[in-house]
């Protein structure tokens, strides 16, 4: 069977490819610009392209047909309209990676399967998922074209560590302040519920999903089986750090305000995602995918991440601007209290 990944070297979709790489019976392209070939495993073939330049790509896969095509940069309709015209005919399956911050915030009820209403007020990125959703099944509807729709929730590998509250240089500055010992900001009274998800797990349940017969005209959500509390994440980041972790809790709405003047968009990435209780129920994946398991726990993933992180220099990204916020933003609830 032939697979095109459209990307493939992120962090979900590199570990699809290196997994695949090694399932007999596949022949894996990559249609990308080749800004990571090294870390393309070998025996995978890539078309160097820019999937933005429709006419280009159209002509590198004219001699070219799928069994499956994976779109995993596709954010807004007007791509995924693009990826339509051009894989109509040509493959068997067309497999969009959606998110499952397109679901209802606050949900009617904390357990999420794929029937639970899709609609996000707060974040645009979510809206414009849904956008994309509703236009391929549209298609799918009409005349047959073969989408199956992914919705990943929180998923990292080696090179992040998941975190609530980070900079725009993502999470490295949180690890630091708990090896510092200083105090962590974490949404609300940290009780809200939240599932993460390692690479590798994702990509056992997204592999079994590819030439799929019954996943096609359906939409997945692929998530691990364990639920923490943001407070339980953070002290298990502390914990594999051998250090004490110092949480500060805030109210998520303050975090949102008082993130705006410094261009940190929590309205979306909290109160229209992180901060609200969800369970997935993942029963429809594990019946069209009998062999889906979660087999690295957070506490185990998040060693392979800081035993990656803490040597690989390239990974330890300063972000001072957001250190001094986190402590404006402390020191200012300080005062507040004082003066109560």
């Amino acid at each position: 069977m032939k697979g095109l990944f459209i990307g493939g070297t992120g962090t979900i979709s590199m570990a699809i490819v290196r997994q695949l790489a090694e399932t007999p019976g596949w022949d894996v392209w990559l249609l990308n610009r080749g800004n990571r070939a090294a870390d393309v495993p070998a025996g995978v073939h890539t078309i160097t392209a820019d999937i933005n330049d429709e006419q280009a790509v159209a002509d590198k896969l004219r001699d070219h047909t799928f069994d499956t095509v994976c779109e995993f940069i596709g954010f807004t309709q007007d791509q995924v309209e693009r990826d339509w015209r051009l894989f109509r005919g040509k493959t068997r399956q067309y497999i969009y990676i959606s998110s499952a911050s397109a679901y209802l915030k606050p949900a009617a009820s904390y357990v999420i399967t794929e029937g639970t209403t899709l609609a996000n007020p707060y974040w645009e990125y979510s809206r414009n998922k849904i956008a994309c959703e509703d236009f391929l099944m549209k298609k799918h509807r009409e005349e047959g074209f073969p989408v199956t729709i992914v919705r990943p929730s929180h998923t990292y590998d080696e090179r992040s560590i998941p975190v609530a509250v980070h900079g725009k240089n993502g999470s490295w500055q949180v690890i630091r302040r708990i090896m510092e010992g200083k105090p962590v900001i974490i949404p609300g009274d940290g009780s809200s519920l939240w599932t993460l998800t390692f690479n590798t797990d994702f990509a056992r349940g997204f592999i079994g999903l590819m030439g799929n017969r019954h996943a096609i005209g359906e939409a997945f959500q692929i998530t691990g089986d364990e639920t923490l509390t943001w407070d339980q994440i953070h002290q298990t980041i502390a914990d594999a750090l051998d250090k004490t972790l110092v949480p500060y809790h805030v109210s998520t709405d303050f975090l949102a305000e008082a993130g705006k003047p410094y261009g940190y968009d929590f309205t979306g990435g909290l109160i229209g995602d992180k901060s609200v209780s969800v369970v997935f129920d993942n029963r429809k994946l594990k019946r069209a995918v009998p062999a889906m398991r979660t087999d690295v726990p957070f506490h185990i993933g998040v060693r392979k991440a800081l035993d990656y992180i803490l040597s690989h220099p390239e990974c330890q990204r300063e972000d001072p601007e957001f250190d001094a916020w986190c402590d404006r933003v402390i020191a200012a609830l300080e005062k507040a209290k004082s003066e109560i």
